[in-house]
Parts: C-alpha cells; sequence; structure tokens
C-alpha cells in the first residue's frame, strides 16, 4: 500500500518556518481540491494521479519519496480495542442484573 506523508510534511514545514501551513493553504497554492488532501492525509490506501503528486513535490520543494512510501500490508497489524472482547451491550447490562439480585435477595 502506498502511505502519504502529506502530515509529516505539512509538520517539517511548520518547523522550518514557524508558519502553520493548512490543507486550505496547499490547495490554494497547488490548485489541487481540498477534499482531495484531506483524503490523502486520512484514508488509509487512497489513489492519486501523479499529476497531484507532482504539484506536491513543487509546493514542498521534495522528491516523490518524501511524499509517498510503500507500506508492507502484512506488516500492519490490527490490534483490538481494549474490551473489543465484551460487546458493550453485555458490559451494561450485567451490572444492572446483579443490581436486580441484589434486591430480590432475602
Amino acid at each position: 500500500m502506498i502511505r502519504f506523508r502529506l502530515a509529516e510534511l505539512m509538520a517539517d514545514v511548520q518547523f522550518k518556518t514557524g508558519r502553520r501551513v493548512t490543507l486550505v493553504d496547499i490547495a490554494e497554492s497547488t490548485g489541487i481540491n481540498r477534499m482531495t488532501l484531506s483524503r490523502m492525509a486520512n484514508l488509509r490506501g487512497y489513489s492519486t494521479s501523479t499529476e497531484t503528486i507532482e504539484k506536491l513535490c513543487r509546493f514542498f520543494g521534495c522528491q516523490v519519496g518524501d511524499v509517498a512510501q510503500y507500506v508492507d500490508d502484512s506488516s500492519l497489524i490490527a490490534t483490538p480495542l481494549q474490551g473489543a472482547e465484551t460487546p458493550t451491550a453485555e458490559r451494561s447490562v450485567a451490572p444492572a442484573k446483579k443490581a436486580a439480585a441484589k434486591r430480590k435477595a432475602p
């Protein structure tokens, strides 16, 4: 999968210049649609054109490998959320059952 490093590039510019760069700034300077930039930054596996990548290279003054990098899909590890093994409904019902059982007890 190709991973776009847009957030990292934006952070580098901010560090070097002391000026915050937003997706709107990039969109206005490059002519790339803001939603395209947002998808590149936030959606895993998003696909875009070489023209878009070229515009980003020109904007950031970098090479293609600085904008995008290959990530082996098999190296991505899906980790379950803490407590995900117990459905929320079961967790919230169990305390209610215990409280009801205590009230019924003689």
